[in-house]
């Protein structure tokens, strides 16, 4: 998209941290901004902010582990601005754990707020999206633990991991459509993500408030968010597939890199598969 001026954004988890700077920058270039929150007050105050400043705003309390809220939302969305055309998956929670010892409640919990959160949004927004058109694009917000695995936070890594999978397979099939697709991988952004917790639904264990509250490090030395809301504009604007928020972790990128051609050379040599005949047959 080289012109959003006018355009119409839904962004989830827009009331505070990234999804607030997204809709900070994307109404200073002229958007129209739907907020989608699970906390209704900061959505409402965001929404206020962005209108002290002259711009087009509205919010909605969703959930988006509920697919027909999620629906619901893209239809009020419509109704409210008449088209969408920028959709940030941006809503996420974070849980700590090893893989074999995190609680089934928060392996849940994480999943469904995570990956099913993006699959809603895309079901109820895509659609819409591509109906009118005008083109679009679609911000899918993965984390660096999408793209190496972080010690200690296995359920965290591994909803995140299902994003990249999935975003870079949309990057694959709407090449032609018109749909930009980005996936934002963010290092560490001074966010609240630290406090998930305090949304915790009752059916994955209920809200836990203060300390207790913490289900990974303070993030408060991280990266105003406001910076990654312009990065992400200009990502659109750009139509820039990756969007990384901290270059200096390029090693990590190249460390995993290294390992997976590492097994490719160990492939080489495996007994196993001295003379088999394999197809191949796999299209980027």
């Amino acid at each position: 998209m080289k012109d959003v001026k006018g355009k119409v954004a839904f962004i989830t988890g827009g009331a505070s941290g990234m999804g607030l700077g997204m809709a900070r920058a994307f109404s200073d270039a002229g958007m129209k901004i739907m907020i989608a929150d699970i906390e209704a007050g900061p959505a409402q105050r965001a929404v206020d902010e962005l209108k002290a400043r002259g711009h087009d705003a509205a919010c909605l309390q969703v959930d988006v582990t509920n697919l027909e809220a999620m629906q619901a939302a893209a239809k009020k969305t419509v109704g409210h601005f008449g088209k969408v055309h920028v959709l940030c998956n941006n809503a996420g929670i974070a849980v700590g754990g090893k893989s074999e010892t995190a609680s089934m409640r928060n392996w849940h919990w994480v999943m469904d707020v995570n990956l099913w959160g993006v699959v809603h949004g895309l079901q109820a927004f895509v659609p819409l999206i591509l109906a009118h058109g005008e083109g679009g694009h679609v911000v899918n917000t993965a984390s660096m633990a999408g793209i190496y695995g972080v010690r200690g936070t296995g359920p965290y890594n591994a909803s995140k991991f299902a994003v990249v999978g999935m975003t870079e397979t949309m990057m694959a099939e709407h090449r032609k459509s018109g749909l930009g697709v980005s996936l934002l991988c963010p290092g560490v952004v001074n966010t609240n993500l630290s406090s998930s917790v305090r949304n915790r639904p009752e059916q994955y264990g209920g809200a836990v408030t203060g300390e207790k509250g913490a289900t990974i490090g303070s993030l408060a030395a991280g990266l105003n968010p406001d910076i990654v809301g312009k990065l992400v504009l200009e990502a659109i604007l750009d139509d820039q597939p990756y969007i990384f928020t901290d270059p200096a972790l390029r090693n990590l990128v190249e460390l995993r890199n290294k390992r997976l051609m590492a097994g490719y050379d160990w492939a080489d040599k495996a007994k196993a598969l001295e003379g088999a005949v394999q197809s191949s047959a796999v299209s980027g």
